[in-house]
């Protein structure tokens, strides 16, 4: 399932879940889980994994190191000797959420299992790390999203001694670029690849480059050498990930190689495979990159841009470095270039000093650009950010939900809208598995990431591309009807 990274994540504490109008997205609160694979040290590990996609594939590193090590990976926590869970510290309700998890870990190593051993993982842990190994008591290891690689000692040493376990020491290095990732909770037929960490942009708003450190990329090599690997393991779509791919640059060849170029090199390992990605800037979103969209059938024409708000001047007290004349001059030439090319964004409602003017602006940049899908959100103060040193968060609560909810009513009409518009046309699907309400029916995205549930034909599984023809539409989903399958021979290119 793909979910583009959001650049911000952060409701009031009091607030419901963030909203989206995009299909079978998972919250950012809900955890993915392991599955059980076997190991050689006579431990077992259990890992949970809260936030983004980023944090999904540091969890497949993590995975990998420890399986090096001997670790077998556990299905159920209770069947672990090690419980790690891999945090997301954009939201303070996730990190809510992840305090409740370790509470309730916690108590059952008191009362039943004192060998446990408890690990936090990623975002959380870099910045909470005091409280929760002094104050909180809750833990046993905190280890930094840079510092994967030094598990295996902090785990042996705390096993030892008693010890709390520490390494939250940020890199301007390390990539992981030599490890393959271990696959543990996956379909078989979508991936994730990680070509960068880290993030340099600061903006106002967003505390991951101080909890992720600097952005560094990832070299071309492993990157094509991994999504090689993908291919010939049968999967059909990646998503490349980073905090900003769009900045994505290294040295290779003799020369700069930027993220149009990346992109275009993978588009050429495989004419079976579709590419997607995750998350774009506006500020690096080049031509180049629309070109390849352009030229290239297997690369995705969707792009998650991320606005977060409609106002210049609000955009510059977010430290966005674009304007909104620069942003709506961006999607029109996307679309001079991409003809047909799907758009969803954040926006962020109630952001410090907001007036009702500018929330407006909001509004009417959303009915300038109509998305096809959108996360959207109530602005709430991190700590350390640049908002929270030098603004107020002066926008009542009262006020923020009304904004949003106004921001949710637009944008749920502008999704049906773009459904709509499909009812009719021919769509390639690459089958992903069956509805969730029906064995006997299928589902799958559109090139443009929109969800296609079909009546299942005879000899159709997942993994394959399909064509339906679409009949009608909710506000989230397109209802098909199957038209051919396109299983896909390694000299056919995906349909158009």
């Amino acid at each position: 399932m793909m979910q583009p990274i959001a650049d911000l994540d952060v409701l009031p504490e009091d607030a419901p879940a963030p909203v989206s109008s995009a299909p079978d997205v998972h919250s950012a609160d809900a955890p993915r889980m392991v599955a059980a694979r076997p190991g050689t040290n006579g431990r077992s590990v259990y890992i949970e994994t809260y936030g983004c996609q980023m944090n999904v594939a540091d969890s497949e590193l993590v995975a990998s190191i420890l399986g090096a090590d001997g670790y077998a990976l556990a299905e159920r926590e209770e069947d672990a000797d090690v419980v790690l869970i891999n945090t997301c510290a954009i939201r303070e309700k996730a990190e809510d959420r992840v305090r409740g998890r370790l509470t309730h870990v916690r108590a059952r190593k008191e009362k039943s299992q004192p060998g446990l051993q408890i690990g936090i993982l990623g975002c959380m842990a870099e910045r909470l790390r005091s409280s929760l190994l002094e104050q909180e008591r809750l833990v046993d290891l905190v280890v930094g999203p840079d510092a994967y690689r030094d598990l295996p000692r902090l785990l042996s040493e705390n096993h030892e001694s008693g010890q709390a376990a520490v390494n939250v020491q940020l890199s301007r290095e390390e990539t992981y670029a030599d490890l393959a990732p271990v696959r543990y909770d996956t379909n078989g037929i979508t991936a994730f690849v990680s070509i960068m960490r880290g993030c340099d942009n600061m903006c106002a708003f967003c505390v991951v480059p101080f909890t992720r450190g600097r952005e560094r990329s990832r070299p071309v090599t492993s990157i094509l050498s991994e999504v090689g690997q993908l291919v010939d393991a049968g999967y059909k779509e990646v998503t490349v990930l980073g905090q900003n791919v769009n900045s994505y640059r290294v040295d290779a060849d003799g020369h700069a190689v930027d993220f149009a170029e990346l992109l275009y090199r993978i588009s050429l390992l495989s004419p079976e495979l579709r590419i997607r990605y995750s998350t774009s800037h506006p500020k690096d979103c080049s031509d180049d990159l629309l070109h390849v969209h352009r030229e290239r059938p297997t690369v995705c024409d969707f792009i998650h841009l991320p606005v977060q708000h409609g106002n210049s001047d609000v955009l510059k007290r977010m430290r966005r470095t674009y304007t909104r004349e620069h942003y709506l001059d961006l999607v029109d030439r996307a679309r001079s270039i991409v003809p047909g090319i799907a758009f969803s964004t954040d926006v962020i409602a109630g952001f410090c000093g907001e007036t009702d003017a500018e929330h407006a602006d909001t509004l009417s940049l959303m009915e300038a650009v109509r998305y096809d899908h959108a996360f959207m959100f109530a602005y709430s103060e991190r700590p350390d950010t640049f908002a929270a040193r030098k603004f107020s968060d002066d926008v009542p609560e009262a006020v923020k939900k009304a904004r949003l909810s106004e921001i949710i009513t637009l944008q749920n009409a502008h999704s049906l809208e773009s459904n709509q518009r499909r009812v009719g046309t021919e769509q390639v699907v690459l089958v992903e598995g069956t509805s969730k309400r029906s064995e006997e029916q299928l589902r799958g995205r559109t090139d443009t990431n929109h969800m296609v549930v079909f009546d299942r034909p005879a000899g159709l599984a997942a993994g394959d591309y399909a064509v339906v023809r679409v009949n009608e539409c909710t506000s989230a989903t397109l209802l098909g009807s199957f038209v051919r399958a396109t299983t896909l021979a390694a000299e056919t290119a995906i349909p158009a």
